[in-house]
């Protein structure tokens, strides 16, 4: 099975709202919301990746001394959400979060749908990749 590494942020704004972003139509888990990141690629650390997927999908500049890892995501996807175990084109997902309080620039919707800043304790009503679910409670304790 083929593990992809990505990393992802809570982006965190001065009124304790985090940022979720909704995955345009045409891309796998289409309409889901999740947190800001990209596929980590080869030569580069997680940080490098959010440096550089924020300013791509966000238009925000962030630093690495910025970004705090909090805690990480592992979820298989494929055969499993049929009920017919690991098959061929089954890849499991190694997902470090990281939070941020601190960029520069007007987060904009560059490469998703929508963004919304959602207080914590809401996160749960909004429809989440499988591997995003669990991290919603990490991030609403973190912040509490």
């Amino acid at each position: 099975m083929r593990i992809v590494l990505v990393a992802a942020c809570a982006l965190v704004d001065a009124d304790g709202r985090v940022l979720l972003a909704k995955r345009p139509a045409g891309k796998s888990l289409a309409g889901l919301w999740e947190f800001p990141g990209g596929k980590v690629e080869s030569g580069e650390t997680p940080e490098e990746t959010l440096i550089r997927e924020l300013k791509e999908e966000l238009g925000i500049d962030v630093t690495a001394a910025c970004l705090a890892p909090l805690t990480f995501a592992s979820h298989t996807y494929g055969g499993e959400a049929a009920g017919d175990g690991a098959g061929p084109d089954d890849w499991h997902l190694l997902m470090p979060l990281y939070v941020c309080r601190r960029w520069s620039g007007t987060v904009q919707p560059l490469e998703h749908e929508a963004v919304e800043w959602v207080r914590p304790v809401r996160m749960r009503n909004y429809d989440m990749p499988p591997a995003d679910v669990p991290l919603v409670a990490l991030i609403r304790d973190f912040l509490g």
